[in-house]
């Protein structure tokens, strides 16, 4: 009997399996497997160390963070040479989202990656997109800001993501421009200016969106409710515009 069939086949160690996995999904073997190992360690399986620290993928998702949100900026930056402010926060806003973060992870396998404790199912629905975050902050202290760059672009946003269809999607500001004004607590009215006869097409309306004593936005349309939304993403840009320059 061989000492194959006699030991069974070796096991990989854990860091080998990792390394793999990184190699499949993105095309390159990692330098320090130790960091991405820590990526992908919900705080649910935390091990606590020296005065009580931590040891979780939670710093690693704060740098990723940063680093993820400067390389799509200077991607939508590039793609959209002549979109406004407004329109560039609120793609950023999609594709840095938990939600599109958790599906990005499902489609490329980081799931199966992820190392989480019992309390891991009590966490919500962001621990996928978290440890997306963190295997961004792991690339970046591997292998250096232009890398990653790079491979974000390549291997994920033109891979995985549909960025037309991003743009294309559907959202509802007239309850984003409700919602941030409850929050900071003013007043908002959506009124009706102008109503006039233009021919077969039927009525046009005007929409005025007044917050507080100020016109954030304006449009004209056939439909009431879709100027009430145009006028609202007038005002959602401006919003959008005064907040990144405070």
């Amino acid at each position: 009997m061989g000492l194959f069939s006699f030991f069974g086949p070796k096991r990989k160690a854990p860091e080998q399996t990792l390394s793999e996995a990184i190699r499949n999904i993105f095309g390159y073997h990692p330098r320090n497997v130790s960091i991405y190992k820590l990526a992908f360690k919900h705080k649910s399986a935390a091990v606590t160390i020296n005065n009580g620290f931590r040891h979780c993928n939670e710093r690693l998702e704060y740098l990723g963070d940063a680093v993820l949100g400067s390389v799509v900026a200077d991607f939508l930056f590039k793609k959209f040479p002549f979109k406004d402010e407004g329109f560039l926060t609120e793609m950023r806003s999609r594709i840095v989202s938990r939600s599109n973060l958790n599906m990005l992870s499902r489609k490329m396998g980081l799931d199966h990656l992820v190392e989480a404790g019992k309390d891991g199912n009590n966490a919500g629905s962001s621990i996928m997109g978290d440890a997306f975050e963190a295997l961004i902050g792991a690339i970046y202290l591997d292998k250096g800001y232009a890398f990653t760059k790079n491979l974000i672009v390549r291997k994920i946003i033109q891979t995985h993501l549909d960025v037309d269809e991003l743009m294309m999607r559907d959202i509802n500001f007239k309850s984003k421009i409700i919602e941030w004004t409850q929050k900071e607590k003013k007043e908002v009215s959506f009124n009706l200016v102008d109503e006039s006869e233009n021919g077969k097409k039927g009525k046009l309306y005007t929409i005025e969106l007044v917050v507080e004593d100020d016109v954030l936005g304006r449009a004209q349309d056939y439909s009431i409710k879709k100027a009430e939304q145009s006028a609202s993403r007038q005002a959602w840009e401006h919003i959008s515009q005064q907040e990144a320059g405070q």
